[in-house]
């Protein structure tokens, strides 16, 4: 894939780092001109000082062929600036747009961003399933606040134990994305048979996700 990824600071170089080594094509937009110096030197990636803000800066970053665009600067307002110029003006595919206040993230669904990361939001919930032992917990909406992505870790006692996923009648629009048992992760396949003590990752619309714990947990 070809992505533009705004604001280069720890979060912006290491997820720049990451995507580089998967093979993808990554520019990357940022304002501070000595960043921009040391990441040049140690990633061969296209790196252009400026502010994201301005289209004709995302535009010499390669925007026009970006399938995504992350913008993950500390400022909200601009990551959502950068996330509507991706869509409105280049038509960009999917675009991520990082939350830093989590008040901002309903406005960033409202305005289209498809994929709002609140770290803030994501972190707290999973402190607090450890805390209350909970099984449940949704890590991240997206569309808009229509889609929430979900965990669920299977107990010994669920009724979905020892079953096959094609056996398994799921509420609607909802889909298992992946499984992962021990240090193992399971693309689900209609075979696959579900184990005590997997962890699962689900897509499901807002609304259903009480649907789907009673279905995987077997309670509400």
């Amino acid at each position: 894939m070809k992505i533009v990824i705004v604001g280069a600071g720890k979060i912006g170089y290491y997820l720049a780092k990451r995507l580089y080594r998967g093979k993808h094509i990554v520019s990357i937009v940022e304002k501070d001109k000595s960043t921009c110096e040391e990441i040049a030197k140690e990633l061969e990636v296209l790196v252009i000082n400026g502010d994201g803000c301005d289209p004709a800066i995302l535009e010499e970053a390669g925007v026009k062929h970006a399938d995504v665009v992350a913008a993950v600067t500390g400022e909200d307002e601009d990551n959502i600036i950068i996330c509507q110029l991706a869509k409105e003006l280049f038509h960009t595919r999917r675009t991520v747009g990082r939350v830093n206040n989590p008040d901002d993230e309903r406005v960033f669904a409202e305005l289209g961003i498809d994929v709002p990361v609140d770290a803030t939001m994501i972190i707290g919930k999973i402190i607090e399933e450890e805390v209350s032992f909970s099984d449940f917990v949704n890590l991240m909406s997206f569309k808009r606040g229509k889609l929430a992505i979900v965990r669920v870790d299977l107990p010994a006692e669920s009724p979905v134990v020892h079953k096959k996923i094609k056996d398994i009648e799921l509420p609607k629009d909802a889909v298992l994305v992946s499984i992962v048992r021990g240090e193992e992760v399971i693309l689900p396949k209609g075979n696959t048979v579900l184990e005590a003590g997997d962890d699962i990752i689900a897509m499901a619309m807002v609304g259903n996700e009480a649907q789907l714990i009673n279905m995987l947990v077997g309670k509400m």
